[in-house]
């Protein structure tokens, strides 16, 4: 009998996920990861962790399964909390669900697994898992979930071969209503759970209160730049190769104080991220306020009217070669090489067309059709069809 463990973080997913697995004769325990306990930082007095534990263990009580908690926050800090904080002093924008999944659930938690005799390690995404054969190997496939509203395989773009060969999706072929359906049917406490909004591991803190307390505040400027700026209307039509082309076309704009007017005061560049419109309390504008870009060297938001605005769109993006990652390793790009693909840059965004263009210092992602606040720091994922092959930090 293979041992799954499966981390049972109290929602309604994995409950349901653990019942699936026990229903197709897996020997199943279940595992709540404590990943965050810092007292100096919980903004209200519920302790959320505290109920998720204890709602998985209601739940692993019900299904008859061993349980226990480990204590990971140790690593979160280390892996997670500190990498953010160093990408968001960088003015990039980290995604700390991706690395959540690399770091900790497929790697930290993985090991504690593997330690226990496990077989594989579950979690409740919505994703499915692939088998193929090639040349008599395993090659192992991230899949789409079947439910299009609630695809998590963004969220796991970053895994490896190794990983995925132990990791197990058991609910990545039902739809949301469906897996409520069945959690009422068992009469789990979570059946009728919210989903968990914020952060992995804050609970209902939400990241830039999180940010705020760690990251001190400073006043700059907010300065709002025109859509009819001349840098926008550029077209250089001469370009010597389609990497040149495509520097262009992914390049950053440098923005300047003079280049608009003083609109507003804000108490941290480092705060805000590209194409966020909340929290800048400029008010007196046709159109509301978008930042299009941030300087946090110089301490300055710059931002746009309007959702249209040209400083939000690009067609291209470039990733850095170490911060290229395939999934699907046959199918890796040498220098030269294009591929036809559909890629996101944001969760639950709806797959795009695009090109990737292998060169020296790694990949370029041309897109068909512009893309609104393409963001340092977040993962861009490229598919072919309903298979995620690949994915990368935009830098």
């Amino acid at each position: 009998m293979k041992r799954v463990i499966i981390g049972l973080s109290g929602g309604v997913d994995s409950s349901v996920a653990a019942y699936l697995l026990q229903q197709q004769g897996y020997e199943v325990i279940g595992l709540f990861m404590k990943n965050w306990h810092d007292d100096s930082v919980t903004i209200s007095d519920q302790c959320p962790w505290l109920d998720d534990s204890n709602d998985a263990m209601l739940v692993a009580d019900k299904l008859g399964i061993p349980f226990q908690t480990v204590d990971l926050s140790e690593q979160y800090k280390e892996r997670i909390v500190d990498y953010m904080f160093h990408e968001y002093e960088k003015g990039r924008t980290p995604n700390p669900d991706v690395l959540c999944n690399r770091e900790i659930k497929f790697d930290v938690f993985m090991k504690i697994a593997m330690d226990l005799g496990a077989d594989y390690v579950a979690t409740g995404h919505y994703c499915r898992k692939g088998t193929i054969q090639k040349e008599g190997e395993n090659i192992y496939q991230l899949l789409a979930g079947v439910d299009n509203n609630k695809d998590q395989s963004y969220f796991l773009c970053q895994l490896s071969q190794e990983q995925l060969s132990k990791a197990l999706f058991p609910i990545g072929e039902l739809t949301k209503p469906e897996v409520r359906e069945i959690a009422t049917e068992l009469g789990l406490v979570t059946a009728e759970k919210k989903d968990s909004q914020g952060l992995c591991f804050i609970g209902k803190v939400k990241l830039p209160d999180f940010l705020q307390q760690q990251l001190k505040p400073k006043e700059g400027i907010i300065v709002e730049i025109p859509s009819e700026l001349s840098i926008y209307s550029q077209t250089e039509t001469e370009f010597n190769s389609e990497e040149e082309k495509l520097k262009y076309l992914s390049r950053k704009i440098e923005y300047k104080v003079d280049f608009g007017k003083i609109v507003g005061k804000h108490q941290g560049a480092h705060y805000f991220t590209k194409g966020q419109r909340k929290g800048l309390g400029v008010g007196g504008t046709v159109e509301p306020l978008f930042v299009i870009d941030t300087d946090v060297e110089e301490n300055v938001i710059f931002t746009g009217q309007g959702k249209e605005h040209p400083g939000l769109y690009k067609k291209a993006l470039f990733v850095s070669n170490e911060e290229l990652h395939w999934i699907r390793k046959d199918l890796e790009l040498q220098v030269g090489d294009t591929m036809e693909v559909k890629a996101r840059i944001r969760y639950r965004q709806t797959l795009e067309n695009a090109t990737l263009y292998k060169v020296e210092s790694g990949l370029y992602v041309k897109f068909e059709n512009f893309q609104s606040a393409i963001t340092e720091g977040q993962f861009v994922a490229w598919y072919i069809e309903d298979e995620l092959i690949g994915s990368g930090v935009i830098s």
